[in-house]
């Protein structure tokens, strides 16, 4: 082992005898008393020395045996504590050694996940493990365009784009389909914006295969799926989803995220555990109980070709994608965000975010209302099973 302490929190002393990692109030650490013979200790910790040799550098500092394993054994506890031979979680400074440059497109993720996760080898862990989960996105306009070159930059081993027709010049943006793509078909554009950012395997879908168009995917339960990302060009689909594509996901246990924009207003969630959260059809139960006319007004949005202009401003599609991006990894590297079993939605022009809970409809079929939580704590589990193959 090559201790270092993590080089992604800023290192600051307090007082004499007091140190702080890390400056943002959700993953700083403050470390009290640290004396001067440890603090120099402290500083050697860059991951260039294995544990024989900060032995020695102890010594020559005056510590006592077994102090250099105890004050590790602290900061490991802390969470401070990354090990250099299995991949630095950021760049080290000058003399530090040499680092594999075959991580340096993913190295400020690296870091990210090195300040997110306590275990020392848990963020090189979680970024070989992603190489292997395989997400579906359904919708190439803004939104979902964007979240799939996302996810696949994150390192996400296969992220396939189904979706059907040519790419219009309004659905382009920084970040999503270039303007260049105009007029291409979306699966083509899309597989090629997708294999410019992979760091694995990455594909996109068969044209044909759009949301809501009826697609091969929209009839079958598509096993190996870790998630599917639910993002209509339209963003009908997202705000108010459909149940009928949803069933096979929930008949199979797919994990589905929903998101898009909407007449101004962008959505991110819920993030569907099937059998554990709401999902589409305990949501149109749920509006349906409380504005019975509900069902009329969904099938006239519904019914015919979908909107052919939706209004979509790229600066707040952008945040909508990162967000969903940002919510879907977190799902597959084991946690749970908040958009689980809850809808975030923004609207134009203030920009507040606002989070509504879902509830499980106890007259949806998909059990959710009679699983409650140790049916949500089963899918995460899953999950985290999925991270670890």
């Amino acid at each position: 082992m090559h201790p270092m302490v993590k080089p992604a929190l800023r290192r600051a002393w307090r007082s004499l005898q007091c140190v702080q990692f890390g400056i943002t109030p959700a993953h700083a650490v403050v470390m009290s008393p640290v004396d001067t013979a440890t603090g120099a200790l402290l500083g050697l910790l860059d991951g260039t020395r294995g544990t024989e040799l900060l032995r020695a550098e102890a010594r020559a500092l005056g510590l006592p045996d077994g102090h250099l394993e105890a004050f590790l054994g602290r900061l490991a506890a802390a969470g401070l504590l990354a090990d250099a031979s299995t991949g630095r979680p950021g760049r080290a400074g000058p003399g530090a050694g040499a680092v594999d440059e075959a991580l340096d497109p993913l190295r400020a993720d690296l870091a990210s996940l090195s300040v997110v996760h306590r275990e020392p080898d848990r963020a090189i862990r979680t970024l070989g493990a992603r190489r292997a989960l395989r997400v579906q996105v359904r919708g190439a306009g803004r939104v979902g365009a964007t979240v799939a070159a996302l996810l696949s930059a994150a390192g996400v081993g296969t992220v396939e784009v189904l979706d059907s027709g040519r790419v219009e010049p309004w659905e382009t943006a920084p970040g999503g389909l270039p303007a260049e793509a105009v007029g291409e078909r979306r699966a083509t554009a899309a597989r090629r914006l997708v294999g410019r950012w992979a760091r694995g395997a990455t594909r996109a879908g068969p044209a044909g295969g759009a949301v809501g168009a009826g697609g091969p995917g929209e009839r079958r339960g598509e096993p190996g799926l870790s998630l599917v990302v639910v993002t209509p060009r339209d963003g009908l689909g997202a705000y108010v989803p459909d149940p009928l594509p949803a069933e096979p996901w929930i008949s199979t246990g797919t994990p589905h995220l929903y998101a898009g924009v909407l007449e101004a207003t962008g959505t991110v969630g819920p993030l569907v555990l099937p059998g554990g959260t709401a999902c589409a059809r305990c949501l149109q139960e749920e509006l349906t109980d409380r504005e019975p006319v509900r069902p009329r007004l969904l099938a006239q949005w519904r019914s015919g070709a979908p909107h052919p202009l939706p209004a979509c401003d790229p600066a707040l599609a952008t945040a909508v994608a990162g967000l969903t991006a940002a919510h879907a990894l977190a799902f597959l590297d084991g946690d749970l965000p908040a958009s689980t079993g809850a809808r975030w939605e923004v609207s134009l022009p203030l920009l507040e975010w606002r989070a509504e809970r879902l509830r499980p409809h106890p007259a949806c079929p998909c059990g959710a209302a009679r699983g409650g939580e140790g049916e949500r704590a089963s899918a995460a589990g899953s999950a985290q099973d999925t991270m670890a193959g």
